[in-house]
């Protein structure tokens, strides 16, 4: 048997190191190490007996941070937070559903109460949701807020904003700027997550409120409900919006077909909109939002009813409808989510981390060319709703619906 030249050894394991480049031009060493070896996180039975769209769209091969990390619990009892945001001082704004938010430092004291927002319905997934710091903040001290408001009729996911007093504990001058209509007599499904693109428009996500009056009009251009939306730091559309020009559809609309999603954020290298959102029973998505594009609720999914009956009539594809990038089943419930934007643990750079209510843990996604390749689940030992992910200076911080506030970091 002859030997194969060291040279052409060498060569071949290039070339192959080549075919395994992720989307920031690095060799992804971590899925050869881990992501590739290890089998699915999920081992329960799913829900629904659909077959994926392609392969890689859910149980994705498992995979294990191989960087030491530490995981500190530095909040507790906190009451019912919904957001952590980091500012550009370096602290952190906690929103709380009973409607103040608290600052925070990284080592988690509280600095201040912050009141005096707009009355919120805090009933069932409704209050003071979340925050975002305007893009000049450091000179403006603005910060923008979802909320879900009371009206006559029911409530609505609302978008406030106002200026950050800090020595009064109280917010100055707070205005109304944009209202998801219509208003239903329902206290779920707000989605409510808020975040500005690069060009400083406001991304809003709101969900379509569950009951059939609601989600229905997922699939409406003229409601407010299971969308996205694109507005300027006015509440107005934004220029380019994609139906801004058509009669009779919202002008503020960005995408539509949503369920209810909480998960928003904005892929540091490619600059692509990422979102999740909750599925029914099972069928909860991660998706890359595009101006424009339908993402299927009500007429697709991979979940089923609550009660175990098909969703209408049981299509998980559907020409002119997007498919999830990734999907679960059973769920996940993907509340808030961050990139981690970092090089301090570098297997996990330009990954996505998800909070997990019902699922109860973090989920890490490595994503390479836009594709999930592999899948690890943290702080599933904690045994909490992870209600928020945020990465701020090499760490991520998450808050709980227990009250904890957690921050992970290189050890």
């Amino acid at each position: 048997m002859k030997q194969i030249p060291t040279t052409i050894l060498f060569a071949g394991a290039i070339l192959f190191l080549s075919s395994c480049m992720n989307n920031t031009g690095t060799p992804a060493l971590h899925n050869l190490i881990s992501g590739d070896q290890l089998p699915p996180v999920e081992t329960r039975k799913p829900n629904a007996d659909y077959k994926p769209a392609f392969a890689g769209q859910t149980r994705i091969s498992g995979a294990k941070t191989t960087t030491p990390y530490k995981v500190e619990k530095i909040g507790d009892k906190l009451g019912q937070p919904w957001a952590i945001v980091p500012l550009p001082d370096g602290r952190l704004l906690l929103t709380f559903k009973k409607g103040y938010m608290q600052l925070h430092t990284t080592e988690g004291v509280m600095v201040k109460k912050i009141s005096g927002f707009p009355k919120v319905d805090d009933n069932g997934q409704g209050g003071l949701l979340d925050v975002t710091p305007d893009p000049s903040f450091s000179t403006n001290k603005t910060i923008y807020w979802s909320f879900s408001e009371p009206t006559e009729n029911g409530n609505l996911m609302a978008v406030a904003k106002g200026q950050l007093n800090e020595n009064n504990g109280t917010i100055d001058d707070p205005q109304v700027i944009f209202r998801a209509y219509p208003a239903l007599k329902s206290v779920l499904h707000f989605g409510s997550r808020l975040l500005f693109d690069r060009s400083g428009y406001l991304f809003v996500s709101t969900g379509e409120r569950s009951i059939p009056e609601g989600r229905k009009q997922a699939q409406w251009l003229n409601s407010g409900l299971g969308k996205i939306f694109r507005i300027t730091k006015d509440g107005k559309p934004a220029p380019g919006n994609p139906y801004i020009k058509l009669t009779g559809a919202l002008p503020e609309i960005y995408a539509y077909g949503i369920r209810n999603s909480q998960s928003l954020d904005i892929h540091p290298v490619t600059g692509d909109l990422w979102e999740a959102e909750f599925g029914p029973r099972g069928g909860d998505e991660l998706n890359i939002i595009k101006a424009g594009k339908n993402y299927g609720w009500p007429v697709i999914t991979y979940g089923i009813e609550y009660s175990g009956q098909k969703v209408g009539d049981a299509l998980q594809q559907q020409a002119g409808m997007e498919q999830p990038v990734y999907y679960w089943d059973p769920t996940l419930s993907p509340s808030g989510m961050t990139f981690y934007k970092g090089k301090d643990i570098p297997e996990w750079q330009n990954n996505l981390f998800i909070g997990g209510l019902s699922g109860a843990h973090i989920a890490r996604l490595i994503i390479v060319n836009n594709k999930v390749t592999g899948e690890e689940r943290l702080l599933a030992d904690k045994n909490e709703r992870f209600r928020d992910v945020a990465y701020l200076n090499g760490m991520l911080y998450t808050v709980t619906d227990g009250g904890s506030m957690y921050r992970i970091s290189k050890k």
